[in-house]
């Protein structure tokens, strides 16, 4: 089994709970990878998958995708492309569509979102999908997620003042993500 842990836009590997979920994994024997992603400057889906493209070659059916915000959104489109499933996707804050949070920010966000999703083929790569989201999260209109969740027949764990479950709202640790990957293995 291993895990890919996907940041989002303007962050990083080192970022929110991301340190914190890689040390854990490790502890319980997974291979973790944790690409870092070009943001904002030089941030497209195209730089992102072509950032991924060394990653590729670990990818299998014991994988486990985790993707917070962008990152989650970059998950859904790996899913997209590949051509054999996974083993589960975790999407922390995911999204589909404009978040219309100000030109600069959303100009980031376009070439990820600017074409619908292939749902039925995201649902054929992945086993499992369970999405997380706080309740007020100041980015991501819940009904996003909830949007996200019913397309992929995923499980919805909203967190009660969770926000947008990053470090700005004081996540460090997110022990839910870690229990749902233990529950796979």
């Amino acid at each position: 089994m291993n895990a890919f842990i996907f940041h989002g836009t303007m962050g990083s590997p080192e970022g929110n709970w991301f340190p914190w979920l890689e040390r854990e994994l490790k502890k319980l024997g997974i291979e973790v990878f944790v690409p870092r992603f070009p943001t904002p400057e030089g941030q497209s889906l195209k730089s992102w998958l072509k950032t991924f493209e060394p990653y590729q070659q670990y990818v299998n059916k014991d994988s486990i995708f985790v993707g917070h915000s962008m990152g989650a959104v970059l998950a859904m489109r790996l899913l997209e492309s590949r051509t054999s499933p996974i083993l589960a996707s975790i999407l922390a804050a995911p999204f589909y569509g404009e978040l219309h949070l100000g030109e600069d920010f959303d100009k980031l966000l376009r070439s990820f979102i600017n074409h619908p999703f292939d749902w039925n083929r995201i649902k054929q790569n992945c086993k499992k999908f369970v999405i997380f989201d706080g309740d007020n999260d100041p980015y991501v209109p819940l009904s996003q997620p909830r949007f996200i969740t019913d397309q992929l027949g995923g499980e919805l764990n909203i967190v009660p003042g969770g926000k947008h479950l990053n470090g700005e709202a004081g996540y460090r640790e997110l022990p839910e993500v870690l229990a749902e990957i233990k529950k796979w293995f």
